[in-house]
Parts: C-alpha cells; structure tokens; sequence
C-alpha cells in the first residue's frame, strides 16, 4: 500500500508572498529543507499530492499568466531534483463561495477517499496554515502545521521527515474465538524480555526463545480450552504471533527480509526464511516422544504453519538430532535467529524488484 503525503504549496514548499497587492510572484524562494526532506520521504516509499487554494486563480485579479510561469519553474525544479507530484490539485474559488473544493473541503478528494491502495494510516498532509490542519482532520490522516511567522505551528521540514520515518514497528493483535482468547503484542524497534503466558509451560519457554533471539520485544497472553487438548491454544498462538509481526512490518521497506542454522547440543536446526507475502511452510524433521513437557510434538511444525499462514512468511525449517527437547528448542532459536536477520531494518529500500512485497 503506498502512503501520501499532501502538501500544501506557498509557504509550504515556496515561500508565502509577502504583497498580494503587488506581483505575487516577483521572486519564488523555496521553503528551506524541503528539497531533502522529500528526497528522503521519496526514497521511503512516499508520493506527494499537492492541493493548494489559489484564490480567484483565472480573474483580472489573479491572472493565469502570474501563476502559470512561476508554477511551472517551480516543478521544473522539483523534477530536476527527483521529487515528482503524483498530482496537482488547484481550487481558484475564493473564501466567500465556500466551495467545497476548497480546503478545508475534501471536494477535490474524492478519488483518493475510493483508493483502497492508499495507506492511510502513514499518510500525511503539511501546510501552514489551520485550514491544513482541519483538512487533514477532516481526511483522517496526520497534520503538520508548517513553522512560519505569519500562521505559527511548529514543524519544519527535517522535523516532518524524522516524524514520519522513525515510527516504530509496533502492534497489538486481540483473538477472541469460543476455543481461546489471545492477546499479542509486538515491538520489532526494541528488546525486552518476552512476557508470555499461554497455560503450557515448556510451549511459553518457547516463545520466550523466539522473542529473546529474535531481538524484539515479545508480549502473548492465551486463555485456551486446554481442558480439552492443546491444539487450539497452539494454533491460535501461532496465528495471532504471526498477524502482529506481518502488522508491524508495515510496507517492510528497509528490512533484510531474509535469514540460521543453530545447533543445540547433538540437534541441529536450519531455518531458511522470507517475508514475500506469500504463506508456504516445509518441515522436515521427526520426533519420537509424544510430548515435551505438555507440548504434544506433533503441534510444533503446526505452529510454526499456523505463523507462516498469517504472517505472510515462506519458511523451510529442518531439524535433526537425537533429543527432542533440544530439537525443538533448537527449531525455535533457529527461526528466531532468521526473523533477527530478517526484521532488521537498514535504509528505505523495498527488498523486491517487485514494488511490493
């Protein structure tokens, strides 16, 4: 899903005219920092939608010929640079005819409000003044008032950039079935120990392992029909684990998305791994006890299934060893030690010739 960022134009990416009665346009002076700051939002992912109210634009008051000329230095500019507008969307209305094309009106919205592409919950808008700041209310997304001495606010470029590039990779799952309730919570930015509870101790001592080698921070919380059989606290687990992390990887620009082979005593355990969207799960391995503590062996690949199915993983996980307490141990520090290697995040690029993944 791509994310947004509207802008405003004069005194948002140009300087605001200091006459209107004189030549609106005598001397066209960017913003300073905007030039880098779209630079780098452009190379995260980010298209740029401009959305400006000229006011009577096309008039004897304001002919097309004083905006036209500066207007299209301006974007002469910004291309030569490699930041390019998705769109340009102009209102010439002026305040009198409440239009509702005029910001903060979203009449000049409407196309992207049906754009189910649009991740919006990234999206932004910038401006310098409050009309920016109802729109972007009214369009649901997050407001950064411009700092200028005629409107105030309290952002400038490098300080909107930083906001939206150093969000951390959070998220909270809630799965309530009839056959379990589960709470999950990620922080792939952040180490802590793991806090888990699932009612099967030697399965809680696992997860704890997943967490901890994986380098980020864990919490999970299962009530499940364990007076029935494990099964469903088992898989419930894995599906909810697995719709955290595929939550907080977001559009996963940046991440290594690949990755371990780890040994544990006589066992030895090889995790190969992909975050591609695309769910596929191999196992090769077998254990002879019935049950690790009160984990039947048995769930241990349905596991690991269960997370690739939501997290949109590819995972082949084989094991071989003697001991079925370290083969297992070993099957999750392994694939804990690949979701380190793969979550880790290292630049703005998107790992996939795709666009997408």
């Amino acid at each position: 899903m791509s994310a947004i960022l509207f802008v405003d134009r004069d005194g948002t990416l140009i300087e605001e005219p200091s006459d209107f009665q004189i030549d609106r346009f005598e001397k066209l002076r960017f913003v300073p920092g905007v030039i880098p700051a779209m630079l780098r939002l452009g190379e995260a992912g980010y298209e740029f939608v401009m959305v400006t109210n000229q006011d009577g634009l096309g008039t004897s008051a304001f002919p097309r010929a004083d905006f036209d000329g500066p207007h299209e230095l301006m974007m002469q500019v910004f291309a030569s640079q490699g930041i390019v507008f998705r769109e340009v969307l102009i209102d010439s209305s002026l305040p009198a005819d409440n239009a509702p094309t005029r910001k903060p009106g979203l009449g000049l919205m409407h196309g992207y409000l049906r754009d189910r592409s649009i991740d919006w919950s990234r999206s932004a808008m910038v401006g310098d003044r409050e009309t920016d700041v109802v729109f972007a209310r009214n369009l649901g997304v997050r407001a950064f008032q411009f700092r200028t001495k005629q409107f105030g606010g309290d952002w400038d470029w490098a300080g909107i950039a930083h906001a939206l590039l150093s969000t951390t990779r959070t998220a909270e799952v809630v799965r309530n079935t009839r056959e379990t309730r589960i709470t999950a919570d990620v922080d792939l930015d952040r180490a802590d120990e793991p806090r888990v509870t699932t009612g099967l101790g030697f399965f809680d001592h696992m997860l704890e392992a997943l967490g901890k080698h994986g380098g980020f921070a864990l919490g999970l919380r299962c009530e499940g029909d364990l007076h029935i059989d494990e099964h469903h606290t088992v898989e419930d687990c894995g599906l909810a684990l697995g719709q955290a992390l595929r939550q907080a990887l977001g559009d996963k620009r940046g991440i290594g998305r690949y990755g371990f082979t780890l040994p544990m005593d006589e066992a030895l355990a090889t995790a190969a791994l992909d975050f591609s969207g695309r769910p596929y799960f191999v196992f090769e391995g077998s254990f002879q006890r019935e049950r690790v503590g009160e984990l039947p062996t048995e769930l241990v690949p349905h596991f690991f299934r269960s997370l690739c199915e939501t997290a949109g993983l590819n995972l082949h996980l084989r094991v071989h060893g003697d001991n079925d307490h370290h083969k297992i141990e070993a099957c999750f520090k392994a694939v804990a030690r690949a979701l380190r290697q793969a979550i880790r995040r290292d630049g703005n690029e998107l790992p996939s010739t795709k666009g997408v993944l």
